[in-house]
């Protein structure tokens, strides 16, 4: 257990070891309640972004009355092998495992679960085995990955790198050593891999032929769902998610569009989670709070073991 400070307070931390299902043991750090407990809350980060990038918007939300869980996924930050040379995993392997057992811990069958998703977290919703569990997702930059959706300099720096550098990089590496760039944590094979081939898609992994069997399970999904994202976000613009939350059939969509001027800062892929974007987070805590399902009673402000 630890503290940290807050912009108001301090923040109680503990650091649990989550098990998945195959054994994997991730690093988590959960942020504990402060004053009466509304609800558990689960940070699903963006592909080779570390937890710790998430401890401003979890200690806001943990103020506010959320325990917050936040973890690195396998292959990355303190969820990483010592090497990742050799390392062997599938970048479904996040959603269907690490924040499976993420879901898991934070479940105590009495609180709303809530889920806030950035980027790849917003893919994970739908990956969950136990997706059901979620009362309502709250979900930024999500996006189908196509070049074809984003700005025109954007797309050449993006087709660049697949076709490119990023080739060069793993041949030499054995992994996608992502940080020689300055653009996120190194990720494993697996993930370069799956990631590269269903950006040449429109629909992501959609439109993979070999992929029906995930459509499927996205259409059995019902949390209610908001996907917002900024007009600036190079990477994920509005449609670029628009093609990518068709997967998302049968559940209660609602959609926003994020303009730098009106919070008058500029947003891109990663400013969502920046402390500039404090004023947002209060409307999505906001959001989330209208969706309470009838069968949870309200209980004490205790963190869930």
């Amino acid at each position: 257990m630890g503290h940290y400070q807050g912009a108001m307070d301090f923040t109680v931390v503990d650091q649990p070891t989550l098990v998945a299902d195959d054994g994997y043991r991730l690093a988590a750090i959960r942020y504990r309640a402060q004053g009466t407990l509304k609800g558990n809350l689960i940070m699903a980060g963006a592909t080779g972004v570390q937890q710790r990038f998430y401890r401003r918007f979890a200690e806001h939300a943990s103020q506010q009355g959320f325990n917050v869980l936040t973890i690195d996924y396998r292959g990355v930050g303190a969820s990483g092998p010592e090497s990742l040379k050799g390392f062997e995993m599938s970048y479904l392997d996040w959603g269907r495992r690490d924040l499976a057992a993420a879901v898991e811990h934070m479940d105590d069958g009495r609180t709303p679960l809530y889920w806030v998703g950035h980027s790849f977290g917003g893919h994970a919703l739908g990956l969950l085995p136990n997706h059901h569990k979620i009362t309502a997702a709250y979900c930024f930059g999500t996006g189908a990955g196509w070049a074809g959706w984003m700005p025109r300099l954007e797309a050449f720096k993006v087709r660049l790198l697949w076709r490119c550098v990023l080739p060069l990089i793993v041949a030499c590496k054995g992994y996608m050593a992502w940080s020689l760039l300055g653009m996120g944590d190194d990720l494993p094979l697996g993930v370069y891999k799956d990631w590269r081939r269903w950006c040449v898609y429109p629909h992501y992994f959609f439109d993979d032929p070999s992929m029906t069997a995930v459509a499927d399970q996205y259409a059995q999904v019902r949390t209610p769902c908001m996907f917002a994202n900024a007009v600036d976000d190079p990477w994920a613009p509005p449609v670029s998610r628009d093609a990518f939350i068709k997967g998302y059939r049968n559940v209660p969509l609602q959609v926003r569009d994020l303009h730098p001027e009106e919070k008058k800062q500029t947003i891109g892929h990663m400013g969502y989670f920046r402390p500039t974007a404090a004023p947002i987070w209060d409307e999505v805590l906001d959001w989330l709070l209208g969706h309470q399902p009838l069968r949870y009673s309200t209980p004490t402000a205790v963190c869930p073991d």
